[in-house]
């Protein structure tokens, strides 16, 4: 679908429903808050399905729009959601338009408009709330300013290109409140996710000469350094901060009983991430993909370690 369809098709429905992705980032709640405003301007019914695990940090920003208890939709969008097994726990039923940017690798999400080349699902956002209404307003404007820049780190990250500065500099001209969203997103942090760093950092484990890192995040980190979920934010980062590095793993223990813990793969495009973690029932982007696996966090680390392995040249 063109995103000239896909504004036809926003003209013409009401009634809206929007869905994030499960364990929902800046990129996904921001996304959806803004078009869920956009849509409310147009003179539309539309609300957020609550999401219980998203944290404390988003959670002021999407409160305007999350669905009261029995709102009966007639149109469901997924924003920002890469696969059909990752809606947002509490979802039910079709969806009539999917709204991302990551790669259509099953084929399963139809109709929409998906955008590869795009750093964030807030750069589309963007352009169709420009096709929509001319321009975002300020409320919009601070929710995509978070889809944007949450999704590149702060436009660190290397899916950063031209065309995101340039959504980023519309949404300042719209009034986006940068340096309060800067402070409360990339410069302010808990005394006990510094904490956790410390133990990260001192128990980081380094294959290839430091080309590849591998950090491993357990319950029991997570609870001697007193975290909350909030602190927990761009974990996958630190590992990818050693110098030389290429490609890091960062594993997160989820569960002890049963066992499940959650990857996070980042590469610099020498390793396709995404490929990798499909292997396990996962996805992302060439350079930076997740999943989630059945073992311990040690063994995960050492499966997906050898995943890697087996795919770089």
């Amino acid at each position: 679908m063109e995103l000239s369809q896909a504004a036809e098709f926003l003209r013409a429905h009401d009634r809206y429903r929007l869905v994030t992705h499960r364990r929902p980032d800046g990129d996904t709640l921001g996304s959806a808050g803004a078009l869920c405003h956009a849509l409310r301007r147009m003179g539309k019914a539309a609300y957020l399905l609550p999401n219980d695990e998203t944290t404390e940090t988003y959670a002021p920003f999407i409160a305007p729009y999350l669905a009261p208890e029995g709102y009966d939709p007639t149109v469901n969008i997924a924003v920002d959601v890469a696969d059909t097994n990752i809606l947002c726990q509490g979802f039910s039923g079709p969806v009539h338009l999917w709204l991302d940017h990551h790669p259509d690798r099953n084929g399963g999400r139809e109709p929409g408009v998906i955008w590869p080349h795009k750093a964030s699902c807030g750069e589309l956002i963007l352009e169709l709330i420009e096709r929509l209404l001319g321009q975002p307003d300020r409320e919009e404007a601070d929710l995509l300013y978070i889809a944007v820049s949450t999704d590149t780190g702060c436009f660190l990250y290397a899916n950063t290109n031209a065309d995101t500065h340039r959504a980023a500099a519309a949404l300042v001209d719209a009034g986006a409140a940068l340096p309060r969203l800067n402070k409360l997103l990339f410069r302010t942090k808990r005394r006990g996710r510094l904490l956790l760093e410390g133990m990260v950092y001192s128990t980081l484990r380094s294959y290839r000469g430091c080309a590849l890192n591998v950090a491993v995040i357990t319950l029991d980190m997570l609870s001697r350094a007193g975290v909350r979920e909030d602190d927990c934010d761009d974990l996958a980062n630190l590992a990818g901060q050693v110098a030389g590095g290429r490609v890091s793993i960062t594993v997160r223990e989820l569960s002890a009983d049963p066992p499940s813990s959650k990857i996070s793969l980042r590469t610099d495009g020498g390793v396709d991430a995404s490929r990798v973690c499909e292997r396990f029932g996962g996805g992302g982007h060439k350079m930076a993909a997740g999943c989630e696996l059945s073992l311990p966090p040690t063994e995960a680390a050492e499966v997906i370690r050898a995943a890697v392995e087996d795919v770089w040249a």
